[in-house]
């Protein structure tokens, strides 16, 4: 498998130390440049795996072109789309192969489920993965069904204020001198701005920083926020915020982290539905 190199810490884990005792072989890449998944593919190569954006700097992939490189050398592209939501993005419409989200986070949004969900377009494709589903028992509880389909409804109402203030948030951010980098698809300052502009309809909620003073700052930050609660999970009404170094991605060594980007002072934000300028002057005081 050839894979982004900064997934979510909890990816790379089951890949590596789950997925890596039945043999399989994983190649860890910078996919922004979609000539590095080609180089990294060889002639057992079954699967590319993206994030876009990734977890937590939200770097993005060109979805249609890394998905056309996997099948030229016939893998199928598989996309974890949760930090898009299908909202805001359809990599099945990209001509990837597998689109995957965490329905615990935008597709319920309320922090009261836990779920998954998987779709193809490949009908054969299906078959398989359904049959899979059935002989290892991944199936979901039918009150968790009811709830994700009841929130579902909300889906589209919920991400549009998500983007709105986390647009605001990134902006208050990327203007504050102790702030040293923010990591937003929807400032135009981000190096893949456009890229994001055609394969995405919105922004989504997910915003990374850099505090300035590393491990400390940011756990200082953190311990003075009031409105922003600190927890891994993320895509909730309610906003969040995590230090991915010690929370979500604790079990990265320190040199894979710094060769991703995730620095000791990355901060990672999921911006809820509140007030945004609430939750600004809560980033403000916390910053100070």
């Amino acid at each position: 498998m050839v894979a982004s190199d900064d997934l979510y810490g909890g990816t790379r884990r089951l890949f590596l130390k789950t997925f890596g005792k039945f043999g399989l072989d994983f190649s860890f890449v910078d996919a922004r440049e979609p000539a590095n998944v080609e180089s990294a593919i060889r002639e057992n190569t079954k699967i590319v795996w993206l994030e876009s954006p990734t977890n937590p700097t939200l770097k993005l992939c060109d979805i249609r072109e890394i998905s056309g490189i996997a099948h030229k050398g016939g893998a199928i592209a598989v996309v974890d789309n949760t930090f898009a939501s299908p909202y805001f993005q359809n990599p099945l419409s990209l001509e990837a192969d597998i689109v995957l989200h965490s329905a615990t986070k935008y597709i319920g949004g309320h922090s009261n489920v836990i779920n998954g969900a998987v779709m193809v377009s490949d009908e054969g494709l299906h078959e398989k993965l359904r049959f899979q589903q059935n002989a290892v028992g991944a199936v979901p509880s039918p009150f968790d069904a009811h709830t994700i389909h009841v929130q579902l409804k909300t889906l589209g109402l919920r991400m549009e204020r998500h983007a709105q203030n986390a647009q605001d948030v990134a902006e208050f951010l990327e203007a504050h001198p102790k702030v040293k980098r923010v990591y937003y698809p929807g400032l135009k300052s981000h190096p893949q701005h456009e890229l994001a502009k055609t394969q995405m309809r919105g922004f989504g909620g997910m915003v990374s920083f850099e505090i300035r003073g590393g491990m400390e700052a940011a756990a200082r930050f953190l311990k003075s926020l009031e409105i922003f609660l600190l927890a891994e999970s993320l895509g909730g009404v309610e906003s969040l915020a995590e230090h991915p170094a010690s929370m979500t991605h604790a079990s990265v060594s320190r040199e894979d982290r710094m060769r991703a980007g995730l620095s000791d002072g990355l901060v990672r934000l999921s911006v809820g539905i509140e007030d945004s300028g609430d939750l600004i002057s809560d980033l403000d005081n916390s910053l100070k």
